[in-house]
């Protein structure tokens, strides 16, 4: 999760599914998570960071895949799409809930209230509330 001074918010439409969501990816076996948050970053978007602190470990209960959010400050380059990305663009966190969904938006949105690590599951698609 990548936030400027004015505290928008770096995000990505998916070359994919259309569908906006954080910048982000699998690490490489040789590199440490921070490595890998820095070059995911790069790749998609053309924007260099500096990571700060893990926000949160987020677990897809239907995929058995664990994501890890760490919150960063951009140090440089410029926005571009790349072969994973159609759109690249500094959202308002209301924008974030608008455009992304939940177990997306909930990421960028727990990465800035300070308050975290926060440990979410979700299916996919919601939230799972422990309850």
């Amino acid at each position: 999760m990548v936030v400027r001074e004015d505290g928008r918010l770096l995000a990505i439409r998916r070359a994919d599914n259309g569908t906006w969501e954080l910048p982000g990816g699998v690490l490489e076996l040789d590199e440490t998570p921070e490595a890998g948050v820095a070059r995911e970053v790069w790749e998609e978007t053309g924007i260099r960071v500096e990571v700060d602190e893990l926000t949160g470990v987020y677990k897809n209960t239907t995929r058995g895949i664990v994501a890890l959010v760490f919150r960063c400050k951009p140090s440089g380059g410029v926005e571009r799409t790349s072969s994973e990305s159609t759109a690249v663009s500094w959202l308002t966190p209301d924008e974030v809930s608008e455009r992304m969904a939940e177990v997306y938006a909930i990421r960028l949105l727990d990465a800035l209230d300070g308050a975290g690590p926060h440990v979410r599951s979700h299916d996919g698609r919601h939230l799972i509330t422990v309850g």
